[in-house]
């Protein structure tokens, strides 16, 4: 590894998403167009860049055979990719409202980052044995009704603060606190989940998580310096989150995520000899969890890390505890 690659983008020296999205505190300032090009272009991509993952880090062949496994895989790369794609077309708002240089490089990188996150969802389809012809409407069996029930609502409620109402800070908010700091436990349990059953899921989740504390750390930074700044916008903020866990109350993202967890369960059992004694967390086998278990899990995820992003920016994490 180059000097030039800081540990939080190195593949062998980040912290997991929810370490480093709790524990690490960086800033526009330091995550610039140069931190990005010399820290994650050669650092987290290196030999990755395509696919999101290396040679040594393989497609098994029961991972292109036909059952559950494979579908609940299908079915979570293909949501991913959807949401990711449609958050970079979001984001092309948060680079033209920054207030400054160093969002305006920030925001152009995580664009970056998020379209490559749907790229390698797409590209995974392709190595399980989607056929490329097929990709487009695969996807759009899997994502559909997901992205109409899920996606759009709180993509939209990001689009209202940062574009209609020209209020960046609340957008960062939005973007951080409600959309990321939701989904990203959920990230962090798929890593824990394929990474023995299809090293290369496992490795594109990896990569898509050290790049989701970069963003998490960063907005929570955007949005503390604001309120440090400007105190008066407390009660705005307060709002806006107060909305946004409304509007998360009202998504149906459990009947989705329970839906290829049960694809998950079924398909684990089959390869179990696989995964017989691997632990999803310390003292927690892999096969002994339930599809509502892992959904609880990443709902605790979320709240543990609110709770330590939350005070590094001044606010009551129970404004956003979901359940």
């Amino acid at each position: 590894m180059t000097s030039n690659v800081p540990a939080e983008t190195g593949w062998d020296t980040a912290p997991g998403l929810l370490d480093g999205a709790m524990n690490l505190n960086l800033t526009p300032q330091q995550c610039d167009l140069a931190y990005w090009l010399g820290g994650v272009a050669q650092g987290t991509l290196v030999g990755r860049a395509v696919t999101g993952h290396t040679a040594e880090e393989p497609t098994p062949a029961h991972m292109r055979e036909g059952g559950p496994l494979r579908d609940a895989l299908i079915m979570e790369l293909g949501c991913r990719s959807v949401a990711e794609t449609e958050a970079t077309k979001v984001l092309a708002h948060y680079v033209a409202g920054a207030p400054d240089t160093a969002g305006l490089e920030f925001f152009a990188t995580q664009l970056l980052d998020e379209a490559r996150h749907a790229m390698v969802f797409r590209n995974h389809l392709l190595e399980l044995g989607v056929p490329a012809a097929e990709l487009e409407a695969t996807v759009a069996k899997v994502s559909t009704d997901y992205t109409r029930e899920v996606v759009d609502p709180i993509l939209d409620f990001a689009l209202r603060a940062v574009r209609d109402e020209q209020d960046f800070a609340g957008g960062v908010a939005v973007f951080t606190i409600v959309i990321e700091g939701v989904l990203a436990p959920a990230a962090e349990l798929s890593e824990r989940k394929w990474n023995v059953l299809d090293p290369a899921a496992g490795a594109i989740a990896r990569g898509a998580s050290i790049d989701e504390i970069r963003h998490l750390s960063v907005g929570s930074t955007i949005v503390r310096d604001h309120l440090l700044r400007h105190p008066d916008y407390r009660p705005r903020l307060m709002d806006i989150l107060e909305r946004g866990r409304t509007l998360w109350e009202r998504i149906p993202d459990r009947k989705y995520v329970l839906e290829r967890e049960e694809l998950f369960q079924e398909g684990m059992r089959q390869h179990a000899e696989l995964i017989a004694d691997y632990e999803v967390f310390p003292g927690r086998r892999l096969l002994d969890t339930t599809p509502g278990e892992r959904y609880d899990l990443a709902e605790r995820w979320t709240d543990e890390m609110a709770e330590s992003r939350f005070a590094y920016m001044g606010l009551d994490p129970a404004v956003m505890r979901i359940g």
